[in-house]
Formats: C-alpha cells, sequence, structure tokens
C-alpha cells in the first residue's frame, strides 16, 4: 500500500512540476520575442534605443554615461524656439531680423548676414536640415532676448523633463567640455520634441526651399520620421534617429559613433523584431 502511495505521490509530483514549468518556462507575445531575439553589437560609446510612444527602454549601452551632442543640441534649440512661439502667440511665418552676433558664426553655416528678414520657418528648416550654427545662434538671441537668457531656458527645459546628465552652453552644439549630456538624457528630448506637430513635420522633410537633410535616415531607412546628427572633431558623430511602422515609434540615440547610421538602423531593426513588427520592403 505504501509503495502505491509513493508512486502515485511521485506521478502527481512530476504532473504539478510540469503544470508550473508550463506557466513559467514559456513567456509569450513581446517578452518571447525579447528572449529570443539577440541585440546588435554597436560601436557607439554610448545608446539607448526607447518606444516613442511609452518611454521603454528596449536598449542600452553606458546611456548615463557624460557625452557631447554637437549638433543635435539643435533638437533642444528648436524645442524651445517652438515653446516660446506658443507663450507669445508667434508663428513661425513671423519675420525677423538678423542679428550681428549670428553672423559668421563657425561650423555648418545658412550664410546670414546682419539685418536681413527671414522667417522662423526658414531659420528652423535651416538649423534642423542644414544644421546652419548661425541660425541656432540667431533663434537663441532673437527669442531668448539674448543667448545667454536662451541657453537657460534650454537648460530649464532639459531639468523640467527629468534630464539629470545635461547642461547646455550655447544653441549650436560647438565643443565645450562643460557642454554635454548622455544617450538617456537625449532620447529623452528627443521624445518630447517629436511630439510638436511643426518639430517633427521639419526634421521629418527630406528638402525645404533650398535646404536638404543632413540626416540620412528619412532617405534610407523605412518609416523614417526624423531626426538629426551632430559631428565636431570632440564629440565625433552623433545620431538621434526615429521611425514608425504600425503603431510603432522608436527613438535610436548613438553618440560618438563612427558607424552611426549603420547601427542606429540595426538597433531599430532590433526593436522592431522585438515588437513582431516586419520590414515590409524585405
Amino acid at each position: 500500500m505504501k509503495k502505491i502511495l509513493i508512486i502515485i505521490g511521485t506521478i502527481l509530483g512530476f504532473a504539478l512540476g510540469a503544470m508550473i514549468f508550463g506557466y513559467i518556462a514559456e513567456p509569450e507575445g513581446e517578452a518571447a520575442a525579447a528572449d529570443m531575439v539577440q541585440p546588435p553589437t554597436i560601436s557607439a560609446k554610448q545608446a539607448i534605443l526607447i518606444d516613442g510612444k511609452s518611454g521603454e527602454v528596449l536598449f542600452e549601452k553606458n546611456a548615463d554615461e557624460k557625452g557631447y551632442p554637437a549638433s543635435t543640441t539643435k533638437i533642444m534649440t528648436a524645442l524651445v524656439t517652438l515653446d516660446v512661439c506658443e507663450q507669445i502667440g508667434a508663428g513661425i511665418d513671423t519675420t525677423v531680423k538678423i542679428p550681428e552676433e549670428a553672423v559668421g558664426v563657425e561650423g555648418s553655416s545658412l550664410y546670414l548676414k546682419k539685418g536681413e528678414e527671414r522667417t522662423l520657418e526658414n531659420l528652423l528648416y535651416g538649423v534642423m536640415l542644414r544644421s546652419g550654427n548661425d541660425g541656432a545662434t540667431a533663434l537663441a538671441a532673437i527669442m531668448g532676448g539674448n543667448t545667454e537668457h536662451f541657453v537657460q531656458l534650454m537648460n530649464e527645459k532639459a531639468e523640467k523633463l527629468g534630464c539629470t546628465g545635461t547642461n547646455f552652453v550655447n544653441p549650436s552644439g560647438l565643443y565645450d567640455d562643460n557642454h554635454y549630456t548622455t544617450a538617456r538624457d537625449l532620447a529623452t528630448i528627443a521624445k518630447e520634441a517629436m511630439q510638436n506637430k511643426i518639430f517633427r513635420e521639419i526634421v521629418g522633410a527630406k528638402s525645404w526651399e533650398e535646404y536638404h537633410n543632413k540626416n540620412k535616415t528619412v532617405f534610407q531607412y523605412e518609416g523614417a520620421t526624423g531626426i538629426k546628427i551632430g559631428f565636431t572633431k570632440m564629440s565625433g558623430r552623433t545620431l538621434v534617429a526615429s521611425s514608425k511602422r504600425q503603431d510603432t515609434e522608436l527613438i535610436c540615440v548613438v553618440l560618438s559613433d563612427g558607424n552611426w547610421f549603420n547601427d542606429a538602423y540595426a538597433l531599430m531593426d532590433y526593436g522592431y523584431e522585438v515588437r513582431g513588427i516586419e520590414d515590409e520592403e524585405k
């Protein structure tokens, strides 16, 4: 009798174990996909991939490590400009005069002249597509009253968004040791900016009037929606890229990355694979 009970108990034990194993050992849906999909190996020193809606982190590499944003700084420059426009009730069709301090700024240029008239729209497209440092300086001086106050607004906006590893000292991204960010903070800023309809339209454009977008993502990657590239000798190549497939939007940041576009594409491919979304062009 004891032997029978032992055998029955053993059988029940195995059965119960199998049932429990069945519940906990086989994740379903996105959890299963995430377990099966291997993230890419990338050369970026710092990187992050987030869901553009929820902010969920799908991949990160040294995401809180200090890095230099270069011209991806202009994401915040444009965002603060649009914030000020909304606050004062000005449209981007507003015409402004170029201040002297915006003339002859080093680096990428819109070749602005003192006193010439441009619309805010023209400057915003020039800053985000051609990456004009003079345009960024003009926006800062005009919308902030002076560049220093505008940079203060940039830092206040970053703090409001919860950025803890970011400090701006200029509106263009020209290198300064005290001008820095993290991949996580930059993704947070990009997520906020991409929720602005005007900003989104600007960075998603392949061209506008005489300006052609330097961000190759909008030409090369399926579903690309923006947003900005950057480069200085000290910062290396930086890229914030976004794309949308079906109802999923991804935002990717790679800092100090010689393989910037390929790494960004690999990360976004990974994100869509985790989400179970196929590339329709393949």
